[in-house]
């Protein structure tokens, strides 16, 4: 990867804009097999429970974390299919969180739709997630590696305990940048570091080969993560599929909020503090905020910091050969940053 200066957009000296179409090609045949496993797996003698699944589950997301699965085994030449279930046990556990995160956050958008609560209800979301993580479990179970089922397990584990770190520190403006990192670690990048580890145990490399995995898995993540929390603010939301603004609005402090309130004036930190505290979240004070973020540089310098995780996600795939598996990875760290421009 090039050197990059704050504002440009990561590449490779590429001349168009980055694209999923790679990685996307690449696992276009596993990722039908992934879907199989999820429409047959999502199904239940309950109509309600393939209804509401359904409705997320076809709400146009990229699937990104079971196609890294994917991809992660044919950069190491996998031949078999082990890893079809297990990517589909990884969505079961992404999709069972975000229906969970919007009954927490009352979220009303998803993807550019109506959220399953605010169409079902909260009781119906949160009990449909836990049938998609019971779901995730029998499919660990059925591949049969207990190190499979130790990494997939503990990264459920994990993305609860950020979920929970998140909620205490949502509306204390002293939550500070360690902090910070440490939540989207376990609420976003452990599950991307554990969809990309567990090619490798399927593949049978070694442990050197798992945790460079892990460590562009969860790399991307974070600068997934980081790029999310910088577009809630300068985005819309048709594009960005949820409300703008909504992270302000529920008072989380993400990096951008950190940032300018470690370098507003007196008068800006007393507006964050009524802002995060949840008193001043009118269109208004958003479009202040904004302003804030901007001549700050808090927005610039979280998105500096999401390249520099998208580089470590690079260079965590130096050891293995070069490729079209290799190129389609790279470049999905390239989209993850471009996403903002």
């Amino acid at each position: 990867m090039t050197a990059t200066t704050p504002g440009n957009v990561v590449r490779l000296g590429r001349e168009s804009a980055p694209s999923l179409d790679p990685i996307m090609a690449l696992v276009a045949n596993g990722m039908n097999s992934v879907n199989s496993v999820i429409l047959d797996r999502m199904q239940s003698r309950i109509p309600l429970i393939p209804e509401l699944a359904g409705h997320l589950i076809a709400g146009g997301g990229k699937r990104m974390r079971p196609m890294l699965t994917l991809a992660c085994a044919e950069l190491l030449q996998y031949p078999g299919t082990r890893h079809h279930k297990l990517a589909a046990a990884v969505e079961f556990i992404h999709t069972a969180t975000l229906l969970h995160d919007d009954v927490v956050d009352g979220s009303g958008l998803r993807r550019g739709r109506r959220t399953a609560n605010i169409i079902w209800g909260n009781s119906a979301s949160v009990l449909v997630g836990d049938f998609l993580f019971s779901r995730s479990f029998e499919l660990m179970v059925e591949d049969g590696s207990l190190k499979v089922l130790k990494i997939l397990s503990n990264a459920s584990a994990v993305i609860a305990e950020g979920e929970v770190s998140q909620l205490t520190a949502q509306r204390r403006i002293e939550t500070d940048e360690n902090h910070y990192l440490d939540i989207i670690g376990a609420k976003t990048a452990a599950l991307f570091a554990a969809a990309c580890r567990i090619s490798a145990v399927v593949a049978e490399r070694d442990e050197a080969q798992e945790m460079a995995l892990d460590a562009y898995g969860r790399n991307l993540g974070i600068a997934f993560q980081l790029v999310d929390d910088a577009i809630d603010y300068e985005s819309d939301g048709a594009t960005m599929g949820k409300d703008a603004g909504d992270d302000f609005r529920d008072g989380k402090v993400t990096l951008p909020v950190i940032l300018a309130y470690a370098r507003g004036d007196a008068e800006a930190r007393a507006f964050w503090k009524a802002a995060i505290a949840g008193h001043r979240i009118s269109d208004e004070d958003l479009a202040h905020a904004t302003g804030l973020l901007r001549t700050t540089g808090a927005i610039a310098d979280t998105m500096a910091r999401a390249r520099h995780y998208g580089q470590r996600a690079i260079d965590a795939l130096g050891p293995f050969s070069n490729g079209q598996a290799k190129a389609a990875l790279t470049e999905a760290v390239e989209f993850a940053i471009a996403r903002a421009y």
